[in-house]
């Protein structure tokens, strides 16, 4: 196995989908996560849905189409153009990074007193780890199963065959340690204070 090979096992997760109580669609300004999460809710995987996002933190303002305040607002209007009822769907329009999605996703889920055992996770193919990290830690009870999608043409079988893709996938991974490192310290504080 190739140093490629570890990064690219590493970064890019997939999980074959199943039933679940829940799909996640962290924010983006992506539509095609919408598309997907639609699909696998017209598919009977999942009673409802879940898209997050306000904007990202580094930009101050969505970015993508000027019809829409939110990352949220704009998932919302794709998932029921796609079929999808707004019964079936949970916004969360506040959160500015990965992490505030998935605690701000769980502030909702507990708010609507529902109980998550498996969630369905459509995030960016490159952004898959470190979402799944998070919200594996805001979830901790549950399963978290990845159902990525390809954007920006960043797939396992490239990205490392340019600059730019190789660029945002290190970053993945830097990322990884770095903000997950955070994360981690401060959860061992709080494991250490209940024992």
């Amino acid at each position: 196995m190739s140093f490629v090979d570890v990064y690219t096992d590493f970064i890019f997760l997939e999980d074959a989908p199943e039933r679940a109580d829940i799909i996640f669609i962290p924010g983006s300004d992506e539509g095609a996560l919408a598309l997907r999460a639609a699909e696998l809710w017209r598919a009977g995987y999942a009673p409802r849905i879940l898209p997050s996002g306000k904007y990202g933190k580094l930009v101050g303002h969505f970015k993508g189409d000027s019809r829409f305040g939110t990352e949220c607002a704009f998932l919302c209007d794709i998932l029921e153009k796609e079929g999808v009822p707004p019964e079936a769907i949970l916004g969360e329009q506040e959160s500015t990074y990965t992490y505030e999605n998935a605690m701000f996703s769980r502030r909702v889920t507990d708010e609507a007193g529902l109980e998550i055992r498996t969630a369905l996770l459509c995030c960016q193919a490159y952004h898959a780890r470190r979402a799944s990290l998070y919200y594996q830690v805001c979830f901790p009870e549950a399963r978290i199963l990845v159902c990525p999608v390809v954007t920006k043409g960043i797939s396992r079988e490239n990205w490392y065959q340019d600059e730019a893709s190789t660029e945002l996938v290190l970053k993945e991974v830097e990322h990884c340690g770095t903000q997950f490192g955070e994360i981690f310290r401060e959860y061992r504080k709080k494991q250490l204070k209940l024992s």
